[in-house]
């Protein structure tokens, strides 16, 4: 059974990943970093380059690979929910947990963040995290098992609170 994190950028993925992996023994993948490493090219440089679609070609071929073994931690990118196709193939693999945040306390953690390309174009930061976010949370409920709320938690607590769904999940 793996565990996968999912949720919009600057939730709190990729260092609840890192900590789960330590706390379960399990290796960690992150689809982000899976999909720069076989491009060769950072995510912003293949967005300007291919676009968004094709970007979600390579996000959903890798997501199938990674979400095809067995005793994983999975940290997808934010927009894994973007693709229906990546639905089944992350919910039978195992626990999916969504880690949630308000958009003001994702504008707080990313907002100076220059790694991550726009998802809107022209508007402002905290404008394209609000439309995003609306957009993207049916789909964020649609795709996880269970939710863990990240706002107003340390990371510890947030570890904690996904580890402890994971072993209860682990068990059924």
């Amino acid at each position: 059974m793996n565990l996968v994190l999912i949720g919009y950028r600057g939730t709190g993925k990729s260092v609840v990943s890192h900590r789960l992996g330590v706390a379960l023994r399990r290796p960690v993948v992150s689809l982000d970093a899976e999909i720069v490493r076989a491009a060769g090219r950072t995510i912003p440089e293949l967005v300007q380059a291919e676009g968004w679609p094709l970007f979600r070609d390579r996000e959903e071929e890798i997501c199938r690979r990674f979400a095809a073994q067995d005793g994983l931690v999975i940290d997808c990118g934010g927009g894994v929910v973007e693709r229906e196709a990546n639905y089944g193939p992350l919910r039978a693999s195992g626990l999916v947990v969504w880690l949630s945040a308000s958009p003001g306390a994702i504008v707080a953690r990313i907002g100076g963040d220059s790694q991550r390309p726009s998802l809107t174009g022209s508007k402002t930061f905290t404008e394209e995290v609000e439309e995003v976010l609306a957009r993207r949370t049916p789909l964020y409920q649609r795709l996880a098992h269970v939710t863990v709320e990240t706002e107003g938690r340390t990371v510890d607590e947030v570890t904690a609170a996904v580890e402890a769904h994971f072993r209860r999940a682990s068990w059924k």
